[in-house]
Parts: structure tokens; sequence; C-alpha cells
């Protein structure tokens, strides 16, 4: 066993033993990589008795259920869907600074109520770093990371995935909630967060290879943000149809423009 190979296994054991200091947790899975292979991995390895929890919402693409079904199914887990009802939180429809700290306030609050034992979220090591209010949150509520626990970050998270062979997840692009993409003080609504994943979902279909991809909606009208803007007739027609797309909603285009991440809506804070 290489040296590379023999730090990835010290990591997923140290990850494992953390794990295994508790009979009974749930995991918050919202579809993305990081709490995905954490559910898979506890799952697999861990003593405990393993309930995933994810939160389905307007928020949640619908992409991201389907996924986490799937998993359930072809792992064998204990599955619940439930609705953390932060639609109902006039804080989060409005759409504040930290807007993430109310969501994550709601969904923790109902996996508590929903399932057995302490929680866990797919924070990983370089989530302490970024500016996430739903850490704040997470603390409230005594919820752990056990990522940061075992130390892992983001590469090791790939090179995880990649190792258990699971390759759905390893090519898996950082997926943040669609509330996300809409700027700071504009209230979220069902309807924006649909066209907004109507949007991303239209160009990966059109551009498979793109990694990162957002619809934003600003001030300034509609903007769809990729890692960088090729001058193509193919990507000429993709514009068009999401000029289209957006008057067809009474909203405007305002362009493609290369992919930030937050898009700068908080003072260069990321909001991802």
């Amino acid at each position: 066993m290489n040296a590379s190979l023999t730090s990835l296994q010290n990591k997923a054991n140290k990850l494992i033993d953390y794990l295994n200091q508790f009979e009974h947790y749930s995991v918050a899975v919202s579809g993305g990589i990081d709490s995905m292979l954490l559910a898979f991995i506890a799952n697999k390895f861990s003593t405990a008795k393993v309930t995933v929890a994810h939160a389905f919402s307007p928020a949640v693409p619908e992409a991201a259920l389907q996924r986490v079904k799937e998993h359930a199914t072809d792992y064998n887990w204990d599955l619940q869907i439930l609705n953390a009802r932060e639609f109902d939180d006039p804080n989060y429809i409005n759409n504040p600074v930290n807007r993430c700290y109310f969501c994550k306030s709601n969904l923790y609050t109902r996996i508590s109520e929903q399932t057995k034992g302490i929680v866990f979220s797919g924070t990983n090591l370089d989530d302490l770093a970024d500016y996430r209010p739903g850490l704040e949150a997470a603390k409230e509520q005594n919820v752990q990371h056990p990522y940061v626990e075992a130390e892992i970050d983001k590469a090791t998270i790939y090179a995880l995935a990649k190792h258990y062979n699971l390759k759905q997840l390893q090519s898996l692009p950082a997926q943040p909630c669609l509330a996300s993409r809409v700027e700071t003080g504009m209230k979220i609504n069902a309807k924006d967060l649909d066209f907004i994943n109507q949007v991303e979902e239209h160009t990966r279909q059109v551009f498979p290879e793109l990694k990162n991809v957002r619809c934003r909606i600003t001030r300034l009208g509609t903007f769809l943000e990729i890692d960088s803007v090729p001058e193509t007739p193919e990507f000429q027609s993709l514009s068009t149809q999401l000029d289209q797309m957006c008057a067809q909603t009474g909203r405007i285009f305002s362009g493609v423009r290369t992919y930030q991440k937050g898009s700068a809506f908080i003072n260069g804070m990321s909001h991802e």
C-alpha cells in the first residue's frame, strides 16, 4: 500500500472510529457529495443504528432527492424524507445575509424531532474557513461534524468517493441549495427556485462538461454563471434559449458571466 493510500485509509479509519462512539445517530443528507459519502461510510462501516434524513423543499433540486432515494435503495439505508418547513419561517423568506442560519435551524429541529440520537452534518474542514451561518445553528443544536473531527477536507472526500468506487459521487460538483442563487435581501419564493433549477438543468443538458453552473436572480436581472464563457455558435444558441425562458416568465436575462463562488452577494463573503 503506497503512502497516499495509507494516509487515505488512516483518515477513513479515524472517521469510522469517531462514528463508532455512538449507538444511534442521524446523518443530514442534502444530496451533495459530502453528506452522501458520510451516509455511505456510516451505513457500511459504523456499528451504530444510522438514520439518513433528507429534507425536500423548493430549495432542493429534484435530482438531489432522486439521488438520495437511489442510494438509499442501493445501499439499504434507513431513509427518512421530511419537510424542514423553512418556507414557514419569515426570517428565511426575507433572505437576510444569514438566511442559511434560519434554514439550518429549521432543518436540524425537524431532524431531531423525527429521528433518534445525535445529528451529524457533512461539514468538512474547508467549510470552517467560509462564511457559513448554518454552522452557528448547528452549534446551538449540538449537531456534530464527523469530517471535522477526523480532519477531512474536500479533497479527501473526493478521494474517498473514488476509493470506494462511488462513481456518481466522485464526479458530483458542489451543489449548494437553490436559495443561494437569489441576491441577498430579495425574498425567496418557490417559483424563482423552480425557474433557477430549470435553467441550470437545461444548461447542463446542453453543456454536460461544465463543472459549475449557477443561475443567479439579482436586482439587475437573471444571470447565468459558468466556469468560462465560450464564443461558439452552440453557446450563442443557449443564450438565446435562456433569454426566451426568461421572457416567458416575465424576467430579464442579463447575460452570461464567469462563475464566482457566492456571486459576491454578501460583500465578497461566500454564500455557498
